[in-house]
């Protein structure tokens, strides 16, 4: 495919304008040497989609503020440093992707976008994320894996829409206490971070069916999490020498799924670990459990679990072994 030059592209832009074309995808399509994009950029109004992915744009015109009808724009793997102030006036854009470039921070103008619902900003440089993130009242799915995060703003508890919330590989010690606030949060990632414990308010999260704090330094689990009672699938695994017990009242997770303790410190399960009649996938490798451990015996449905140097496949009431 013959790639576009800076005149191909500006000639393509004021044909598209003309035409009042509504979707226009330029992915992979500009020369290398493109950096920048005409202010011209601003003549295609009546763009609802507008992909500029894959490319090697260091910067976008502040035109850009004029595509008031865009609602889908994606800017992936790209070598974007910042935004233009004006990217705020996208007033109307819902999905936006700017994952693989090289943000460092995000213009206070970015609260503006309260239309957004879906926004990845993983594989990015970003040491924090504005306060303004709190005004997207709107938005559902929030990706910002494999960023230099140190910590999340308060102001994230507005954040009342969200749904998935993905933090993993970034520099996270903590969550705020409003973490507790996003009722309607159902997936909480947070692999490979640095956090040694988590906010009592997790257990608020009554929509919540996916927590990984896996590869952390989570010492202490608390009670409260035995409060999210919609917990399908939850990934201690990797807390190394931190993490030595489970919540007494794991039992409460009634929906449990899968459970994974893997290379913890944890020896014994506590009393209530019976009470997980959903439970079919446990994993324990590297952990110096009690082997094998009685609780887990005494579910009356089918485990699977992974212990060290063994598979074992537990009916209630006998015990079997696979390969």
């Amino acid at each position: 495919m013959e790639k576009l030059s800076l005149i191909q592209v500006a000639s393509l832009i004021e044909s598209s304008a003309k035409k009042g074309i509504t979707e226009l995808s330029l992915r992979g399509k500009l020369v290398d040497q493109i950096e920048w994009l005409p202010v011209s950029l601003g003549k295609l109004q009546d763009v609802t989609e507008l992909d500029l992915s894959e490319n090697r744009i260091m910067a976008l015109p502040s035109t850009i503020g004029s595509l008031r009808y865009l609602t889908k724009l994606d800017l992936h793997s790209n070598q974007l440093i910042n935004l233009p102030d004006a990217f705020g006036e996208l007033s109307n854009l819902i999905d936006l992707d700017l994952h693989a470039n090289q943000l460092k921070s995000l213009p206070s103008s970015f609260g503006n976008l309260t239309s957004l619902a879906n926004l990845d900003l993983s594989s990015n440089m970003l040491k924090a994320l504005p306060d303004c993130l709190g005004k997207l009242a709107n938005l559902r799915r929030l990706i910002v894996e494999t960023n230099e995060l140190e910590e999340l703003p308060y102001t994230i508890g507005s954040c009342t829409s969200l749904v998935e919330l993905r933090l993993d590989f970034n520099q996270l010690k903590a969550l705020p206490e409003a973490i507790g606030k996003l009722e309607k949060l159902e997936i909480l990632t947070l692999h490979y971070n640095r956090i040694k414990g988590l906010p009592t308010t997790v257990g608020s999260l009554s929509r919540l069916r996916e927590l990984d704090v896996s590869f952390n330094e989570v010492e202490v689990i608390p009670e409260n999490i035995c409060f999210a009672t919609s917990l399908v699938k939850l990934n201690l695994s990797r807390n190394f020498a931190d993490l030595r017990a489970l919540p007494k009242s794991i039992g409460n997770l009634e929906m449990l799924e899968e459970l994974d303790i893997s290379s913890n410190q944890i020896r014994v399960l506590p009393d209530s670990f019976r009470c997980l009649s959903r439970l079919r996938v446990f994993h324990a490798d590297e952990t110096p459990l009690e082997f094998p451990p009685r609780e887990v015996v005494k579910l009356g449905a089918q485990v699977h679990i992974i212990l060290p140097f063994c598979h074992i496949c537990l009916l209630s009431p006998s015990l079997s072994l696979n390969d």
